[in-house]
């Protein structure tokens, strides 16, 4: 049987992470379909899913049984510790009119735990498929591609260091690749979109003389004119998955999160009214402004970016990025060393992962408004 003061710090960690719950982002834009357990020896979660199975015409003649199963496993790392610490005074608490501080302070510790939890998933926009991303792209010049080592030499002096990490795509490609490092302004390097598997480039030669795209190099300016043509162009990045041989994206439970001055935009454009429908009251907690092109639309102060580099504004579905959260220790020491009172303590770790399958189930629009 669990001891009198640990019972009282477990069930004041238990209601700090219920407030975190009701009000998080994150309980919109993740998923927790991970195999294994947090434990205090340290873990490894496994994200499992398996290569699809295509379907052939019968022709009568014997069937030739496909090979085995093909298993994709991403592990997700726990890599974010978090405490919290705190003491409650004997003498201030009878000094003060609030003899029962603790909701206070569940609130407020669950409104910085949220936060931190909230700007960590919300910064995971690199982790959005190569092709993914709508932005002012970078299409001038030509390029010549090598074979294996994914060497890019261009023309015009466009390449910046700020492009690594961003969708490449040339003529003669049949998908996207990223760029994966900077030498100069007329040479890159190219790899496949793949972070769980060793870096390589599979696209073959290119070129020489090849048309290409760098996707949203710089970010664009949204306008009232423009914003829900720009929101849409985010919507058929998902809807078209399947077509690209990709899992297919479900309309339902899509996810758009903006800044404020993306409603700002929004109550000025034509044909777009804010509304919150009855049925999604609850989200209100959580930001939530209205429904647009098929996405449950959030406000948040927490993406990465700002209105003069740009925003990361992130749009998709919970497939895309698994999350795994445990409050790993809370403890109360009852007597004060010295002094009179109570202190709380907890241990809150957590992970995500984007793995390389899931990749395609989110979208960015790097925007200014």
């Amino acid at each position: 049987m669990a001891t009198y003061p640990t019972k009282l710090a477990e069930g004041f960690s238990q209601k700090l992470l219920l407030e975190i719950y009701n009000k998080s982002l994150l309980e919109v834009i993740v998923n927790r379909d991970y195999q294994g357990e947090i434990n205090e020896r340290g873990s490894i979660l496994n994200i499992l899913n398996f290569d699809r199975i295509t379907e052939r015409n019968y022709t009568g003649a014997n069937m030739a049984a496909p090979s085995d199963l093909a298993e994709n496993n991403a592990q997700l790392t726990i890599d974010q510790w978090k405490v919290f610490y705190h003491k409650e005074d004997t003498i201030d608490m009878w000094r003060s009119y609030i003899k029962n501080p603790h909701p206070t302070i569940v609130a407020q510790l669950a409104d910085e735990r949220n936060r931190n939890m909230d700007i960590f998933a919300l910064g995971l926009y690199p982790d959005v498929a190569a092709g993914n991303r709508v932005g002012t792209d970078v299409t001038g010049g030509t390029v010549t591609i090598t074979a294996v080592t994914g060497a890019v030499v261009g023309t015009g002096g466009v390449f910046t260091a700020a492009m690594v990490g961003r969708g490449f795509k040339a003529a003669g490609h049949t998908q996207w690749y990223r760029v994966k490092a900077y030498a100069g302004v007329n040479n890159i390097t190219i790899e496949d979109d793949l972070d769980d598997a060793t870096s390589a480039y599979t696209g073959g030669a290119i070129g020489p003389l090849a048309t290409y795209t760098i996707e949203a190099a710089t970010p664009l300016q949204i306008t009232t004119a423009n914003l829900l043509a720009n929101v849409s162009a985010l919507k058929e990045k998902l809807d078209i998955a399947d077509r690209n041989g990709k899992s297919s994206v479900p309309d339902e439970g899509r996810w758009l999160i903006v800044p404020p001055e993306f409603e700002t935009l929004c109550v000025r454009a034509s044909g777009i009214e804010l509304h919150v429908p009855e049925a999604y009251q609850e989200l209100v907690k959580r930001g939530f402004i209205t429904r647009l092109q098929g996405f449950n639309v959030y406000r948040s102060n927490r993406l990465t970016g700002n209105n003069t580099d740009g925003f990361r504004v992130l749009a998709g579905h919970s497939n895309w990025c698994t999350f795994a959260e445990k409050i790993l220790q809370a403890r109360m020491e009852e007597d004060l060393i010295a002094n009179f009172g109570t202190a709380y303590k907890d241990l809150f770790v957590y992970g995500a992962k984007v793995a390389d399958p899931r990749r395609h189930f989110a979208t960015e629009g790097y925007w200014l408004f």
